[in-house]
């Protein structure tokens, strides 16, 4: 017993232990370790690691290490400031297990990032009893290292998105998503032309040429600088975004419908907007027994209502003529309704079919940035200090490294 040694636990070089004191804090024991330099070593430089001379000595910094079972472990570490010739002036030493003026040691920092991989911010300062902005400064770091750098190689076909930070739609954030892999290669705050700039600036001209499709809303934008810095790549429209767009022409003819009512359809409209934009699908049984009779005692929304299953048949199509052919007949119909709203969104369908009729060759769509906006949802939830964007943006990117193709395994 008497060989026993907690030296093992400190594997520390160009130090050595001195001396240490065990003291209660309530019922929760503490650990302090006195800690000086290794004399047989000559002191490095922590900004160029260049040997040099000892100019002054006496200096103590308190550094948390990580726990020994139950019990907090602090160092007090002795150590010198040192005359590099090579920085020409005086600088402190570099210590193996902590950076010139971090008050935690490297290895308790490579586990507090382990640990915000699986719990939040706060419950990682809770659970090492340490300050929420200590845990947030040292997993942002680790961010920056491990997804600082934007990583172009690879990217063939792109989704383009943009997520709301606040509620109200106040402020935005542009996620660019590697569709291939579904890895997060980009966030950028706004979602304008100099913020798809930001993201494009980084790419050299192979890799602008080797994206070949970008799939995203019908937003100018995004469209004018994905034609000005990938002018071969092929834009798709979304499908989702095509029906929510025709969405609000269905609740306008809505309103329009319950303006215009009696008492006794009135009563049916009443509430019919969530039936009317879900997909049947979603509906429960007694939600499409109901929406089923207001189809049949209203031609006019039943019309509508039959155009938005018909729109979602055009992406159905791998033939661009035949594709072509579904949507001019969808615009035939949808003309038979006189409504501005659907005469101006029959326009816009006719200024983007370029992008609709794309998704033929190029069936991609910005579906997986559904699973993405999820999880931005519970990161926004639960993530220390998401104002900051920039930390934001590395933790949405952190959840989403994406998959390594099929084809580069073996």
């Amino acid at each position: 017993m008497s060989g026993l040694s907690i030296a093992p636990y400190f594997p520390f070089v160009r130090v050595k232990m001195v001396s240490q004191k065990v003291y209660m804090d309530g019922e929760r024991p503490g650990a302090v370790l006195t800690v000086e330099p290794d004399q047989r070593y000559r002191p490095l430089c922590h900004v160029c690691g260049f040997p040099g001379a000892i100019h002054s000595t006496g200096l103590h910094r308190i550094v948390r290490d990580l726990n020994l079972g139950p019990a907090q472990t602090f160092l007090k570490v002795a150590y010198r400031r040192v005359w590099c010739a090579r920085c020409g002036k005086a600088l402190v030493e570099r210590l193996s297990f902590c950076g010139a003026s971090q008050r935690v040691t490297d290895r308790l920092r490579r586990y507090i990032y382990d640990l915000c991989k699986v719990m939040t911010v706060t419950a990682v300062a809770r659970h090492l009893d340490l300050d929420p902005k200590t845990v947030k400064a040292v997993e942002k770091e680790f961010l920056e290292r491990d997804f600082g750098r934007t990583d172009y190689r690879g990217l063939t076909l792109l989704a383009i998105d943009e997520i709301a930070l606040h509620e109200g739609h106040e402020g935005y954030m542009t996620v660019v998503l590697d569709y291939v892999t579904g890895r997060v290669v980009w966030m950028g705050e706004g979602r304008n032309m100099e913020t798809l700039d930001a993201f494009f600036a980084g790419m050299t001209a192979a890799q602008k040429q080797a994206i070949e499709a970008v799939a995203m809303d019908m937003w100018e934008p995004f469209i004018n600088r994905v034609r000005y810095h990938c002018p071969n790549a092929q834009i798709v429209f979304d499908l989702f975004h095509v029906v929510k767009a025709y969405g609000e022409v269905v609740d306008e003819v809505r309103r329009d419908e319950q303006r215009k009512a009696d008492t006794s359809m009135g009563r049916i409209l009443k509430g019919s907007r969530y039936l009317l934009l879900s997909n049947r699908s979603h509906l429960k049984v007694d939600q499409r027994r109901r929406l089923r009779e207001l189809l049949d005692l209203n031609a006019r929304l039943s019309t509508v209502y039959i155009l938005k299953d018909a729109l979602k048949h055009i992406y159905r199509y791998r033939s661009r003529a035949w594709a072509k052919k579904a949507l001019d007949a969808w615009c035939d119909l949808a003309e038979l309704v006189d409504h501005p709203l659907m005469r101006r969104f029959i326009g816009r369908l006719r200024y983007f079919e370029y992008g609709i009729l794309n998704h033929c060759e190029y069936p991609i769509s910005t579906s997986p940035l559904e699973g993405v906006n999820n999880t931005i949802k519970e990161i926004k939830r639960h993530a220390y200090g998401f104002h900051d964007s920039r930390y934001f943006a590395l933790k949405v990117k952190q959840a989403f490294p994406g998959k390594i193709p099929t084809t580069e395994i073996g």
